[in-house]
């Protein structure tokens, strides 16, 4: 079973886009150090690490939730209002503490006014798609609704998956 790389605030800070080594380099960290130690389960170690990459995980889309927040300049409880969740709960999450479902990241999405897709991306939960200034304009745009753009932005990438597979060139009937 392969795991979806994490994306870090160095990975984000960087513009890398090899949060994948960061897992592969802890758990491998972690087997080497169980090796060292001679511990007889390196099964259980593994999953140690791997528990270890879910908390860090945790806190990153708790911290990037936190700066998006205070940006926005809305209190805790506001965005817990905006939201639909508790403040003890959404203030869980900014710690680390909780790992929030993909329906719940949308809810702070919402309240945030930013893309569920970026929070979705932070969280792990989807991979980071190559930028797009058709795909960027209409994440940013506010006069539509998140469900527009996800349908907007499937209709456009079928109509680039369909052109790729015909061979089409994009270019051609372009007027100048």
């Amino acid at each position: 079973m392969q795991s979806k790389p994490i994306p870090s605030d160095d990975d984000a800070n960087t513009g890398s886009d090899d949060a994948g080594a960061v897992v592969e380099q802890t758990v491998d960290e972690a087997v080497e150090a169980a090796a060292d130690e001679g511990s007889s389960n390196p099964v259980e170690t593994v999953a140690n690490a791997a528990q270890d990459v879910v908390a860090t995980a945790a806190q990153d889309i708790g911290s990037f939730i936190r700066s998006q927040r205070v940006a926005a300049e809305v209190s805790l409880r506001q965005l817990a209002d905006r939201a639909g969740v508790s403040n003890p709960y959404l203030s869980q999450i900014e710690r680390g503490l909780r790992k929030p479902s993909a329906d719940v990241l949308a809810q702070i999405a919402k309240g945030l006014r930013v893309s569920a897709e970026v929070l979705y991306v932070r969280a792990g939960i989807l991979e980071e798609r190559p930028a797009s200034p058709v795909r960027d304009a209409l994440l940013i745009d506010t006069s539509i609704s998140e469900r527009q753009k996800q349908m907007l932005l499937e209709i456009y990438e079928s109509f680039q998956r369909e052109n790729r597979e015909n061979g089409a060139d994009p270019t051609v009937g372009k007027h100048d």
